[in-house]
């Protein structure tokens, strides 16, 4: 009678070690994209080559580092179930834009890394939950504006980098609530220096200078002379701008409503049905071998378990019968 008991032991250790794999697969050992740490909660992503990102990360990741990727577009709701977030960088993708309420659920975000991406523009709000953030990358992309009011909430921000884009102005009071401020980098972004909409900013870097690291280093378009140095006289003419709160004349509008909607250039969208395992591993190891061959080698697992299982019943039953 050993023969089926030797049976049934090896049945519940395969069943045993299947149904953990199972429970792991949002992060198994082999066969994953991404570099995960159980201990630590941090899940590491960075150079996967990703145009999505995949849906299965642990609810309890601390920290999510999805750099060097092709990531062109997120999903409104791609971050909502991981509120535990401090840290959280999507730096080096080609993000064009950010959907409103995409960071509303990371209430608990300490870090925000979005440089090197191709963003032009920032939706209304798109920063209003996070009032524990105190680090926020927006350098090296094509900003040409800032909504009113968009870093308003940020009251714990204390390093806001945006230099290297397109900025000519941005909106009245912008940084009057960044009161934890101590780095602003401004430096190689074209300042209008003749339109009224700068004196705000040649204000705010006069009084700020001496408390808050790099603001005086900003320029006026082409290098003439420093923002700060800025007088009313040389500010003299009514520019505007978008997402600003001047008043968008007439004919632009008019221009802008009888437009063709063929003329607006689609967006490439990633691709919908990307899934694929994530990995526990140690985060100085990133996996060595192609993407292809690691998911393979984790189905192939699965399905070796399932055939021992298989085999292990069968000889169960076969005893059984004998007996």
């Amino acid at each position: 009678m050993m023969g089926p008991v030797l049976a049934a032991c090896l049945l519940i250790i395969l069943s045993t070690a299947w149904i953990s794999q199972a429970n792991g697969a949002t992060c198994k050992k082999d066969g994953g994209v991404c570099t995960c740490n159980d201990q630590t909660k941090n899940v590491d992503c960075s150079g996967k080559m990703l145009t999505a990102i995949p849906s299965n990360i642990p609810v309890e990741t601390t920290e999510l580092r999805l750099g060097f990727n092709s990531l062109s577009k997120l999903s409104p709701t791609v971050f909502h179930h991981l509120s535990k977030l401090t840290y959280l960088t999507l730096s080096t993708n080609q993000l064009q834009t950010l959907p409103a309420g995409v960071f509303d659920h990371l209430v608990n975000l300490d870090r925000l890394q979005l440089d090197y991406n191709q963003l032009k523009s920032l939706p209304p709000k798109i920063f209003d939950k996070l009032t524990k953030l105190t680090l926020l990358y927006l350098y090296e992309n094509k900003l040409q504006s800032l909504p009113h009011g968009v870093f308003d909430k940020l009251t714990s921000l204390k390093e806001l980098r945006l230099y290297n884009n397109q900025l000519k102005s941005v909106p009245e009071g912008a940084f009057d609530f960044l009161v934890k401020i101590n780095l602003l980098q401004l430096h190689n972004n074209p300042w209008d220096c003749s339109c009224r909409d700068i004196l705000y900013l040649s204000n705010w870097i006069r009084e700020k200078k001496g408390t808050v690291s790099n603001i005086e280093a900003a320029e006026c378009d082409g290098g003439t002379k420093a923002v700060l140095e800025i007088t009313e006289e040389e500010a003299a003419e009514d520019c505007v701008y978008p997402n600003t709160t001047t008043a968008i004349p007439t004919t632009i509008i008019t221009t802008l409503a009888s437009s063709n909607d063929d003329d607006i250039p689609e967006l490439p969208v990633p691709q919908e049905n990307f899934q694929k395992f994530l990995g526990y591993q140690e985060p100085d190891h990133l996996p060595t071998q192609p993407q292809c061959l690691m998911s393979i080698s984790g189905y192939l697992g699965l399905m070796m378990l399932f055939v021992l299982i298989s085999a292990a019943i069968l000889y169960v039953i076969h005893f059984l019968k004998k007996a």
